[in-house]
């Protein structure tokens, strides 16, 4: 059987008996919680270059080691030149095992890789804790292959939470080694 992943473990002995604390919370079950992550990349040279669905496929199963879903349009835009069920995207839901070392990776190996990295921004979070991140190239992942890349792109991650406010998942994710800008 494979060992717990780090960052669970973790969470389990260091961050919910902090934030039972913190938040006096009357039972374990009301401590917030990661949910999923989202890994998304919008797309939107497909409309000239029908090859980038495959390339960003192939990048963002590199990087998560699960297949990506093609998202389409929902409807037609003129103006982009976009027609409703038109591929613009591509995204992978990681839930579990996968997400707590995928969370991992993120925060001890490729945040530290951006240049000029002074921690990410602490006001991205929805109003129910949720927090969202936008890199702006995919190789910072090690696992890119930086001579089999057609074109640098970015890439949103979304960390879905079950806290109630953004104070609980700021908090949430601090103690979970994410680093936050200071203020």
């Amino acid at each position: 059987m494979n060992p717990m992943p780090r960052l669970k473990e973790r969470y389990q002995q260091e961050v919910v008996p902090r934030l039972l604390k913190e938040f006096s919370y009357k039972t374990v079950m009301q401590v917030p919680r990661l949910q999923k992550v989202v890994l998304n990349i919008g797309l939107g040279e497909v409309t000239t270059n029908p090859k980038a669905i495959e390339a960003a496929q192939k990048d963002l199963e590199a990087i998560t080691g699960q297949h990506p879903v093609v998202t389409r349009a929902r409807r037609s835009i003129s103006a982009f030149k976009l027609r409703e069920g038109m591929p613009i995207g591509v995204m992978v839901t990681l839930r579990g095992r996968m997400m707590y070392e995928f969370l991992d990776k993120l925060t001890n190996v490729v945040l530290p890789r951006i240049r000029d990295f002074q921690g990410i921004p602490r006001n991205s979070f929805d109003g129910r804790g949720n927090y969202a991140l936008g890199l702006k190239e995919q190789l910072a992942f090690p696992e890119v292959d930086y001579d089999k890349i057609d074109k640098v792109r970015g890439l949103e991650v979304v960390i879905v939470t079950t806290a109630q406010n953004p104070e609980e998942g700021r908090k949430l994710l601090e103690l979970l080694g994410m680093p936050l800008q200071k203020g």
